[in-house]
């Protein structure tokens, strides 16, 4: 799926994708990942550090399935450029803490420039209590949403 997207991208099909690399509540194993616990069951960790080291195990193995998306795009030209550096790649979690479902503190990267509009480059870790919203009016805004003063909880734009 990464590939079409990507093919979608080359060939100006679109510019806009979505994908959802898997539903939170599956039971899916991913052999690949040298991790055998389902999915769903692997989230739910207890916190013992020996589930939670299997989890991040799983984790890794999805984020690194995005390497591949996003080596494509920097190695595509396009126009003065190359796709990643014209585009805006998020990945993310909808979960901070899977074991008790915390939707808070919640890990996401952003990956190209958008042709400049996301400077890139740098880890930002944001104080407590930051609200997700504010990263979501941040990248409105430097897409050219202008009219758009507030999303849900946001407080304030993020240095992106």
């Amino acid at each position: 799926m990464l590939d079409l997207q990507a093919l979608a991208f080359m060939t100006e099909t679109t510019r806009v994708s979505s994908f959802k690399l898997a539903r939170d509540v599956s039971s899916a194993v991913y052999k690949e990942s040298g991790v055998m616990t389902p999915f769903h069951s692997a989230s739910h960790h207890g916190e013992n550090p020996k589930n939670i080291a299997e989890f991040a195990k799983l984790n890794q193995y999805h984020v690194s399935r995005i390497a591949p998306f996003i080596e494509k795009l920097k190695n595509t030209p396009d126009g003065d450029g190359n796709l990643l550096e014209h585009s805006l790649v998020i990945y993310g979690s909808p979960m901070g803490d899977s074991h008790v479902h915390e939707h808070k503190r919640l890990p996401v990267f952003l990956a190209g420039h958008a042709t400049g509009k996301i400077k890139g480059n740098f880890h930002l870790k944001c104080p407590e209590g930051t609200p997700m919203a504010n990263l979501w009016l941040t990248v409105l805004h430097r897409l050219g949403v202008e009219d758009l003063n507030q999303i849900g909880d946001s407080s304030e734009e993020l240095a992106i």
